[in-house]
């Protein structure tokens, strides 16, 4: 077991050109009882990760380290641990932790646990060389995919598919994506892919051709050509929400990805919610989303648009995310 561990960590919470992470040395924790430490192959890098450097999310402890779509391998085994081994390869994600014991785990909601802790928020994520995990909360990652690909399944796929089941799309329905990072890069992906005609808003005239590229019947600035069935915003813009709503035909549903929103514009009734429709928020994800997508995954093979940092340069990596440069997913590589 490595005597140190080498890793960023949020140093002083705030605009990403100020610098807000810190490169630093401390030692490798020992994987307690259930525990695992996995050695980093590979860490995307999420919107969330900015949220927390700038302080969008107030750091929940000092200097903690970022990073929560881990693929990594086994290195050590706490006590407890059964049917995994030195070299296993495992993803990492954003939930990390949950009471078990409450009515939202009972019910199958874990999600909603007030005791859920969280990767690279809660404890110690993966823009770092080592992790310590919680072995129950870890992934058996298809076969075939690099570890670069892999990554980002772990939060932008999670949570993309859990949007695409809140926001109700029915069979051959009109879904519009608001925003195009990440997550909405793979969403789409497997809307298309179960029928689903899929209209892309976003700024960006790169995002416009990638989501063309992947199969959405349209992708500009503007207004969908369509009423839509469903919507899921992924920009973390509250003032896209009624420009959702709006957008929505009668009974549409528009589910809100992200795990911070600016401040939403007062709604009309009558323009926004009227004719049934009906806007909620995405929380998280239960570990059975995670399987569940992992294997549609597996099944669909979507297509992953990686750009690759040097683990050294991830705070390189939250400069671009933050100025719109990347299209598709940021992953940072291990030396």
């Amino acid at each position: 077991m490595p005597a140190v561990t080498s890793a960023w960590a949020v140093e002083s919470p705030g605009p990403v050109a100020s610098g807000p992470l810190r490169w630093l040395e401390r030692p490798t924790p020992e994987p307690g009882p259930g525990r695992l430490l996995l050695r980093v192959r590979a860490c995307g890098v999420c919107r969330t990760d900015l949220h927390l450097a700038e302080g969008d999310l107030p750091p929940r402890r000092p200097r903690c380290t970022p990073g929560h779509e881990v693929v990594g391998e086994v290195v050590v085994a706490g006590p407890g641990v059964t049917g995994l081994r030195e070299g296993d390869r495992l993803g990492a994600a954003w939930l990390a932790g949950t009471c078990g014991r409450c009515r939202h785990c009972r019910a199958g909601r874990e999600n909603l646990c007030p005791g859920s802790r969280y990767t690279g928020w809660d404890i110690d994520g993966g823009f770092a060389d080592h992790i310590v995990v919680d072995a129950p909360f870890t992934y058996r990652l298809p076969e075939g995919w690099r570890d670069e690909e892999a990554a980002p399944l772990l939060c932008a796929g999670i949570i993309g598919y859990r949007a695409l089941r809140l926001a109700e799309l029915p069979p051959g329905g009109r879904l519009g994506i608001y925003g195009f990072g990440a997550s909405a890069h793979l969403t789409a992906q497997l809307a298309v892919a179960g029928g689903a005609t899929v209209h892309v808003v976003t700024r960006s005239a790169r995002a416009q051709r990638l989501a063309r590229e992947l199969g959405a019947a349209s992708a500009g600035a503007g207004d969908p050509p369509e009423p839509l069935d469903s919507a899921i915003l992924f920009a973390p813009a509250g003032g896209l929400v009624p420009v959702a709503l709006a957008a929505l035909d009668r009974g549409g549903t528009l589910a809100i990805a992200g795990i911070h929103l600016s401040e939403v514009p007062p709604l009309d009734y009558d323009a926004h919610l009227f004719q049934e429709r009906t806007v909620r928020s995405v929380t998280a994800n239960t570990r059975e989303d995670g399987r569940a997508f992992l294997a549609e995954a597996a099944r669909l093979r979507p297509s992953v648009r990686v750009t690759r940092y040097p683990l050294r340069q991830a705070d390189r990596a939250l400069s671009d995310l933050a100025a719109g440069r990347i299209t598709g997913v940021a992953v940072l590589m291990a030396p």
